[in-house]
This record gives structure tokens, sequence and C-alpha cells, in this order.
């Protein structure tokens, strides 16, 4: 392994602890070291992306994948070497770097299903909301800006926001002085979104913010708290579809790869912590103040 990175679910393993000793962290890129019996489509030297899940290949979610999530329940990549199927390894983009690697597989693999593994894919026109500027959201956005969508992103921060128009929104909302930020997207736009990335467990302001027939995609709830009450009249009335997303299978980690190899987009990276300063990157995740992602890097690359 050369690097991994970090997703808000390592923190919630590290806080809630597991049944057993596990090594920690989901997220990884390395060089094949050796391939096992019968295995041709890899070799010592390849760069590969190590997936969310070990087993997941392609096809429909299955219960019985979630207990072979890396970093939990199994154990994770931050460390020297892991053993993983050969089916579910994906190439390393040409020119890329392995901390530039080691952020899709659940980041960039959740924000890929989100746009591209429902019924309808986020398209040139489509107006696309993403909350924050974390991994899935800047993910999101850099996707759907390659596709010609319109991506509005909603922040506590001003400088995030102008990273987020860097990198292709359309425009910004700062929730702090806007609390009612779906009505200034609304204004802003002067429409509804065809499609919502929600991270941060505020479906009723989504909901607001959809048009009729929208797509709202339930990624995380990273403001934790009491469960919020949802207008399910709402969800009626504007005949919307609320997808639940839990990352995706290996075959989603080729796509997104290759897709952003094509528009020749990078991962956003904040910072990269050296492996011995581990517990630094997961204070710094905590602190929230990163764009993108936070890297480890796992052995000189």
């Amino acid at each position: 392994m050369r690097a991994a990175s970090l997703n808000y679910r390592d923190l919630g393993v590290a806080r809630r602890g597991t049944d057993r000793a596990v090594v920690p962290v989901s997220d990884g890129a390395g060089d094949v070291v050796s391939s096992g019996e019968g295995v041709d489509a890899w070799g010592p030297g390849d760069r590969v992306i190590t997936p969310f899940f070990r087993t997941w290949v392609d096809g429909p979610w299955h219960p019985a994948y979630g207990s072979q999530a890396f970093g939990g329940p199994i154990d994770g990549v931050l460390t020297e070497e892991v053993t993983v199927p050969a089916q579910v390894l994906a190439r390393i983009p040409d020119g890329w770097s392995y901390e530039e690697a080691a952020t899709l597989p659940c980041a960039g693999v959740t924000a890929w299903n989100a746009l591209s593994g429902g019924e309808r894919r986020v398209g040139e026109g489509d107006l696309l909301v993403v909350q924050g500027t974390g991994g899935v959201s800047m993910f999101a956005l850099q996707l759907a800006a390659g596709r010609g969508a319109q991506v509005a992103v909603t922040s506590s921060s001003d400088a995030k926001l102008e990273v987020a128009a860097r990198l292709g929104s359309a425009f910004g909302v700062n929730y702090r002085t806007e609390p009612d930020w779906a009505a200034a997207v609304r204004a802003q736009a002067g429409r509804g979104a065809d499609h919502v990335v929600e991270v941060t467990g505020q479906l009723e302001a989504s909901m607001r913010v959809a048009r009729a027939g929208a797509t709202i995609s339930i990624v995380g709830t990273t403001l934790g708290g009491d469960p919020v009450p949802v207008d399910v009249s709402l969800i009626q009335q504007k005949m919307a579809t609320i997808r639940g997303i839990f990352v995706g299978p290996a075959s989603m980690l080729h796509a997104v790869a290759e897709e952003m190899a094509d528009t020749g987009s990078r991962p956003v990276i904040d910072e990269v912590f050296a492996f011995e300063d581990a517990p630094s990157a997961y204070r710094a995740l905590a602190a929230a103040g990163h764009v993108g992602k936070i890297v480890i890097r796992s052995l000189p690359g």
C-alpha cells in the first residue's frame, strides 16, 4: 500500500469501536507485489486501487457485502500490505499519484453511483445541488460539471465556495448567512434542482430545493444528532425518487476512474499526512476544515 484516504465513516469506526481490533481505513492504492495462481490480469509492479467492498464485483446490492467492507468489519488498508481478490482491483489512471488514486473507493464511487446508478443519469442541462465541500460532494461536482450539468454548492465558508467555483460550480450558497439555503438556491437558479446529493441529514430542505420528479440520493447524515422528522406528503406531492447510496461495486470504481481520466479532472486533496502521523489526519478530518480529501501516505511514493 502506498496511500490511504479518510472518510467520515472512518471517524465513526474509531469512535464507536469494533467487536475486535481492526486495521482501519477502507480506501487505498498501491503496487501489486505478487499475484495468485490463475491470475493473468495483474502482475508485480501494476499500480492499482483497492475497492471499498472485498466481494462486491458488480450487480445489485446484497446485505452479505456489508460484512466485507475494508476498515470495518474486516481489516482495512492503513498498513504495508493487503491481500485483495484480483477481480475487484482497478488500474490507477496514467499520471495520477497514489494519493489521488486512494481517494476513489468510497467517496468517488459514492458520487458516481449517486449521479449514474439510478434510472436517470445526471447530465447536460441538469441542476445538481451538493451539500458541503467534502469528498463525495467535490467528486459529484466534478463529475456533473464534466457532463455539462449546472452545480450549486452549499457551505458555511465563502472561501470553500470559491474553491468549488474554481472546480466548476455555477454558484454557491453560504448557509450561515442564508439559513434557508433551499430557497436561496431556487432563487439563484430560477428553478428547482433535478438532483440533490444529500450528505448532511437535511432531507426536508433537500425536498424543498428539488423540483417535481427530482431524485435525491441519500449518502450520509454527517450533521449527527437526533433523527429529523420528514414530511412524507412532500415526497408524494413532488413525485420524488429517494435513493439510498452505500458506496457501490468494483465495477463503479472502474467507471469513475475512467470518467475522470477521460475528462482530465483530478481528485481534490486538502492535505497529505505521513503514515506515522495518522492520528493527526483523523483530527484534521474531525475538524471539518478541509475541502475534498485527507490522505495518509503509507510508504514513500
